[in-house]
């Protein structure tokens, strides 16, 4: 029985060649191949339009840090009960951030965490993106702004909360399954 999707799990060697070179990339990386990979190659064109909007929003230069990025994504995730997201993000944001604790924190109870009013008040405006888009106001946008936010900056948190939601989703859909390396990385640091 599959036990990281609900649905059929490609070989990694029977991948088109494109996303099975991008898998190994990652695979060298973090030293194991993320099961979201896998699961989510069930449907290939898919899943090159996910990494290309992933890399889109991750990898660009923008005001928000790496860690930022990651903050968004764990306390969204966590917000919206995904717990591969939660889990295989709350590691790459303990190594991005450097801390082995900043994940759990903001997963929980980021108003209670050891960050930034700033970045608490990122987290509050992803939450309302997440939740109730359609209440944004101006008042929010006065409330970035007063701590440093750009225009753009807004844009790439609404844009990685509502990119992550789609991935929050999908993964609990088909029952995607963390993979146990990500729960110990980083804890030491």
């Amino acid at each position: 029985m599959n036990t990281i999707s609900r649905y059929p799990v490609p070989k990694l060697e029977d991948l088109p060649a494109d996303i099975k070179s991008r898998v190994l990339e990652v695979q060298e990386k973090a030293g194991f191949v993320p099961n979201v990979f896998l699961a989510m190659a069930h449907r290939p064109d898919e899943l090159r339009a996910f990494m290309a909007y992933h890399d889109a929003l991750m990898l660009k230069e923008s005001g928000l840090s790496q860690a930022e990025r990651e903050m968004i994504i764990v306390t969204t995730s966590n917000d919206n009960g995904c717990l591969y997201c939660v889990v295989a993000h709350g590691a790459i944001l303990r190594i991005r951030a450097k801390d082995a604790l900043i994940a759990d924190q903001v997963a929980v109870n980021y108003l209670k965490a050891d960050i930034s009013p700033r970045q608490k008040a990122m987290l509050t405006f992803a939450l309302k993106i997440s939740n109730n888009a359609q209440a944004t106001s101006e008042e929010d946008f006065v409330i970035l702004k007063s701590f440093g936010f750009s225009d753009e900056d807004m844009w790439d948190i609404a844009a990685i909360t509502a990119f992550f939601g789609l991935s929050n989703r999908m993964v609990s859909f088909a029952s995607i399954q963390p993979n146990k390396d990500f729960y110990g990385m980083a804890r030491d640091i």
